[in-house]
């Protein structure tokens, strides 16, 4: 079968007449209970693989063409006759339907590879529930965390992963051998006790992007106030002008920066609070606490979420001169200076800064895309540790030094205008650079030769205050064996 039909829609009429490619290959026969859209794309990743399919129907003469003509459209009774290995795909509440074919499923292994539509909906999983309908039955939990698009269209969409539970082990290796052959990869999550556990990961929405989506959600809020008061809210009471309309784009694409610079900062301050922690207790043994190991492991996230700030905060910069109000402002400007008959308005530090501030935040832009891309599962495979590490650690922090050049750039001399403190509020961009200063610095300490000896020492395995046995040459040419304290 070509990979070309393999990308066709589900709901397409599949047929293979007259294509010698997906003649069966002799292998086990697979049995398919059920005619939805995850049955069919079972039944067709299973030809391609090289299995003989027997799909059992209520009404086999209707649902014959939306499966692949290799493989066998019948009822269900006849079906189960046929194999061994039967995967069940139909919903939990219509198991009863099947308690009619109780006897000839005995000693049958069942594929369990229903969903649910809620988290912990009932008491025990699909697959127990299964299992105390059908007692002469093996039931294995599998498949259920591979969409029916990833089926259809082959492994190299997708998740890879299989999982795969049961409470006999020769089932568990005989799926995960039909797994493999499928171009999925098994992984044994253990006995059937964990078929609630994988039940409930397809519906579980991003689970390790809350904690950072949190997080950017709050500093945006945090910022973008405080921006909303200093541009809008001051002119408003001081002057009665009204700026409302900056808040659409101008008070946001504030706001963006300060939480991209932010997040990028907070990626590489995890790893410094985690080694002064190291160098204080002198070992890397030690547990971090729960709040630490928690933050280092959403990393890759908060990182992602900086470079999605970043890239809309250059897309609404580069549509700042498109707004009318930006017409207004140059027309003013024009008549104004045409009425005070000023032949020139070059400002030559102005000029430099504003070259240097966009050319600067441009390489910052491209060091945080070639994180986030590196960052992908099938880009980071790719890679091998060395090449990870320097991309996503050294490039990582090179960035974010060149995205502090570029904050100071945006600041200049204007930090030391008093005109720029509204409300005796400092600039927004001189609260950013609070946190990825201190990482900057740690991180500079950290190179001293002195720290950075102790350091790599304890992460190759060094204790303070541990007592190690060493041999030494003696006098007479022989060797004594002694202690010393590690620490020394």
């Amino acid at each position: 079968m070509s990979g070309g039909d393999m990308a066709k829609p589900l709901l397409g009429h599949w047929s293979t007449d007259g294509d010698p490619s997906i003649t069966p290959a002799a292998g086990r026969t697979i049995g398919v209970l059920g005619s939805g859209d995850f049955a069919r794309s079972l039944a067709i990743r299973l030809v391609c693989s090289g299995f003989k399919v027997v799909v059992g129907s209520r009404n086999p003469k209707r649902k014959a063409g939306l499966f692949p003509s290799a493989a066998e459209v019948t009822f269900q009774a006849d079906a189960v006759k046929k194999t061994d290995v039967i995967f069940v795909a139909v919903f939990r509440e219509h198991y009863s339907t099947l308690c009619d074919l109780a006897d000839v499923l005995a000693g049958k292994i069942l594929v369990d590879v229903s969903n649910n539509t809620e988290i912990n909906h009932h008491k025990e999983s699909n697959a127990e529930y299964l299992a105390s309908l059908f007692p002469a039955c093996t039931v294995v939990k599998g498949f259920n965390v591979v969409s029916a698009w990833t089926l259809q269209s082959g492994a190299r969409d997708g998740n890879k992963q299989v999982l795969i539970c049961s409470n006999n082990q020769e089932a568990k290796r005989i799926v995960a051998e039909i797994a493999q052959v499928m171009g999925f990869t098994p992984v044994d999550m253990g006995c059937m006790s964990s078929a609630c556990e994988i039940e409930n990961i397809p519906l579980r929405l991003l689970p390790a992007w809350k904690i950072p989506i949190f997080l950017a959600l709050g500093l945006f809020l945090c910022f973008f106030t405080y921006n909303l008061i200093r541009q809008v809210v001051h002119p408003y009471i001081r002057e009665q002008k009204n700026k409302l309309y900056k808040i659409p784009i101008e008070v946001v694409n504030t706001t963006l920066p300060c939480v991209a610079y932010v997040m990028l900062s907070l990626v590489y301050l995890p790893g410094v609070l985690a080694a002064c922690s190291q160098l204080y207790y002198g070992t890397k043994y030690r547990r971090f606490p729960d709040w630490l190991d928690q933050w280092l492991q959403h990393r890759k996230q908060i990182g992602l979420l900086s470079f999605f700030c970043a890239a809309l905060h250059a897309v609404y910069s580069l549509c700042l001169p498109m707004r009318r109000s930006h017409r207004y402002q140059l027309i003013e400007m024009a008549v104004k200076q045409a009425m005070e008959k000023k032949m020139n308005i070059w400002v030559e530090e102005e000029v430099w800064r504003m070259e240097i501030y966009i050319s600067v935040g441009i390489i910052a832009l491209g060091l945080l895309s070639l994180l986030a891309i590196t960052s992908l599962p099938s880009i980071a495979n790719s890679l091998n540790w060395r090449e990870f590490s320097f991309i996503q650690s050294t490039l990582g922090f090179i960035a974010l030094v060149i995205s502090t050049l570029h904050t100071l750039t945006y600041g200049w001399s204007r930090a030391f205008d008093e005109n720029q403190y509204k409300f005796y509020l400092p600039p927004t961009y001189t609260l950013t650079l609070l946190v990825p200063c201190t990482v900057i610095l740690a991180k500079i300490i950290f190179v001293l030769p002195c720290i950075q000896h102790r350091l790599l020492r304890i992460r190759r395995g060094w204790e303070k205050g541990r007592y190690v046995k060493f041999v030494r040459p003696s006098t007479t040419g022989e060797y004594s064996s002694g202690e010393t304290s590690s620490n020394v």
